[in-house]
């Protein structure tokens, strides 16, 4: 049985969706804690009724964290998402004394084989984390952080304790969207775990956490039925900055990180994410009160609708966006 756990608001449900549906396809023996960010999505979740997934809502981790609540105050609603990225982990810990190892992972992963090369190489360490290995047209990127937050492995032991107990009481210190230092949201602390703590492994296989932002560096190719990544194979696809902007388009993003999505990427990586986000499309939920900004004039509507579209002709130029028609990808 593996245990993870990840984090979403209403708006990433349908990643959240996709990451589980993967799950269950390639790591039949799992459960995930879910901690929802906002009502909207807590009862979507709650509808749903997911057998694997373990539903936590955000005043539950609130709850007897007054040190979380009051940096809370301080931050945009991204930072304190970022913010809450080592209290989640900690809080399952905390609540299932059974769970020996628990891998946070960000909810816009895709699998596309078992992870289970990934625990081998961990072994008996006590925390696993993955670099960027950003490809050399972004290298100054590293600037935001040498390793990606989208998997870490903790164990019950002294050193992954002590690890994920040092990362949230420096994100409840500081943890904005912006470079200061040594520090960039929750990120940027990885760097540090190596030469700070004991027993930390550094997991390197090509096909773990591929993303955009190193995707430039390996060659993606199909055989025997499986997607490879250089001469390893693809276990897990990173989609950040995926955007559906319409309800036919999607954006990868990928030209911001100059790459174009070949045809290999296209139909063997983006297209499987896309047909099962269009899958498990669900009703749209309604936006909370809260997050409504106001009334909008008729001009600043047109002028909004008028950015969209330019945004969308660009991206049609740069190869970013990929129109689907019927489930396919074009």
């Amino acid at each position: 049985m593996r245990y993870f756990c990840t984090y979403f608001d209403h708006r990433f449900v349908p990643r959240a969706l996709a990451l589980i549906e993967s799950l269950r396809r390639w790591c039949p023996e799992f459960r995930l804690w879910a901690l929802c960010m906002d009502d909207a999505a807590l009862d979507t979740m709650r509808r749903l009724r997911l057998p694997e997934v373990e539903l936590i809502s955000l005043v539950e981790l609130e709850q007897g964290d007054p040190d979380l609540l009051t940096a809370k105050g301080s931050r945009s609603r991204l930072e304190y998402f970022f913010t809450c990225t080592p209290s989640l982990p900690l809080y399952v810990l905390q609540q299932c004394p059974e769970i020996e190892l628990l891998t946070y992972l960000d909810a816009d992963l895709f699998f596309f084989a078992d992870p289970e090369p990934l625990f081998d190489q961990l072994g008996d360490g006590s925390v696993g984390i993955i670099p960027h290995h950003f490809s050399r047209r972004v290298a100054d990127r590293a600037q935001f952080g040498i390793y990606n937050v989208g998997w870490i492995s903790f164990r019950r032991d002294a050193e992954g304790l002590a690890c994920l107990q040092w990362w949230r009481e420096q994100c409840l210190a500081w943890c904005y969207t912006r470079v200061e230092r040594d520090r960039y949201a929750d990120q940027k602390y990885l760097d540090q775990w190596p030469d700070r703590f004991r027993n930390v492994r550094v997991l390197e296989h090509k096909g773990a956490n591929l993303g955009p932002w190193n995707l430039a560096s390996y060659r993606v190719t199909e055989r025997e039925g499986r997607v490879w990544v250089d001469d390893e194979p693809l276990l897990f696809f990173h989609f950040s900055s995926f955007l559906r902007v319409a309800p036919w388009l999607y954006n990868t993003n990928l030209s911001s990180w100059h790459v174009r999505p070949y045809t290999t990427v296209r139909r063997r990586v983006v297209g499987p994410y896309i047909a099962t986000l269009e899958r498990l499309r669900i009703p749209a939920t309604s936006t909370p009160p809260s997050e409504r900004g106001p009334a909008e004039s008729l001009l600043a509507r047109l002028h909004r609708k008028l950015r969209a579209v330019g945004r969308i002709v660009s991206g049609l130029a740069a190869q970013d966006h990929l129109v689907v028609v019927r489930g396919r990808v074009l």
